[in-house]
């Protein structure tokens, strides 16, 4: 599927979930070809000729002015991750050949490294935006267990979908699923020519159905904080938050750092974690830390 191919379902399945009582409009006659909107009825509320919007629709965004772009997004309703979505959408089309060009990092600083380790009483790891996990401190590495042992460089997308054990640690797994699914989607939007996540969403929509469903949906969404429910294999369930903290010097890469309420059982769960990664864990833990990785130039 190309970028332009991208473009036009996103718009049309955006377009399909709003009725006109949703936008406000009158509705005549009883017999409509289409569940959501006409492409006059999104024309019209976003102020530009129906012409244009089968344009827009048809995947050419490119030239496309934010004003055009903030209207459409109020047409069509779109929240904020969407909204981010549509501008990314337009300017990867416009993008150099060399911008266009451009890979998920690969890698961590030391000094990274050096800050998620000294996160002693929470599990705390580093991916960029494909989902690859690059660095994790002694806890994170232990929450994530079965995860970590399953690639390399790990990958949260990979595991969730391919790997039998996701689906009994996490509790959530239809929402686990359907985060990453959005997540991709909306990395794919910003960076369309990589051709490492191309190969990674190629992999997994021939390998899972029930990545190909999701993906076929075209949502996004942001993931920067919300709740986890695990189910460990050395400690039972977990209740956490997590808050996903972008690195503004390293675009694509954010630390997960998740903890607990203060006395709960999920409390005391980490609590009995943090010692078994300290003293058995480490020897069932296998994660490359970030000082063997190759670094960049």
């Amino acid at each position: 599927m190309t970028h332009t191919d991208d473009v036009r379902k996103f718009l049309t399945s955006r377009r399909a979930r709003i009725t006109p009582e949703d936008a406000g409009l009158p509705v005549y006659g009883g017999n409509r070809r289409v569940a959501g909107l006409r492409r006059e009825e999104v024309a019209m509320l976003a102020g530009v000729s129906i012409d244009y919007y089968i344009r827009l629709e048809r995947g050419n965004l490119a030239g496309a002015s934010d004003s055009v772009l903030e209207a459409l997004a109020r047409a069509l309703q779109l929240d904020d991750a969407e909204t981010a979505h549509l501008f990314d959408l337009a300017r990867a089309l416009a993008a150099a050949p060399r911008v266009r060009r451009r890979r998920s990092p690969l890698a961590v600083r030391p000094g990274v490294q050096r800050v998620i380790d000294a996160i002693t009483t929470a599990p705390a790891w580093v991916r960029n935006d494909r989902g690859d996990v690059l660095a994790a401190n002694g806890q994170g590495a232990a929450l994530y267990l079965d995860m970590m042992a399953d690639g390399d460089p790990p990958n949260s997308a990979r595991f969730t979908f391919l790997n039998p054990k996701a689906q009994e640690f996490f509790r959530d797994w239809e929402r686990t699923a359907d985060d990453i699914v959005a997540v991709l989607r909306s990395t794919a939007g910003k960076n369309p020519y990589d051709k490492d996540l191309t190969d990674l969403i190629g992999e997994l929509s021939t390998r899972s159905d029930e990545f190909r469903t999701r993906w076929a949906r075209h949502d996004v969404r942001y993931h920067r904080t919300g709740r986890k429910r695990l189910h460990h294999p050395v400690v039972g369930d977990l209740d956490l938050t997590y808050e996903a903290l972008e690195l503004p010097a390293d675009p694509g890469l954010r630390i997960n750092v998740y903890t607990a309420e203060p006395s709960t059982p999920s409390e005391d769960a980490l609590k009995v974690l943090a010692s078994w990664a300290a003293t058995e864990g480490a020897a069932h833990v296998r994660f490359r830390r970030a000082d063997s990785f190759p670094h960049p130039q």
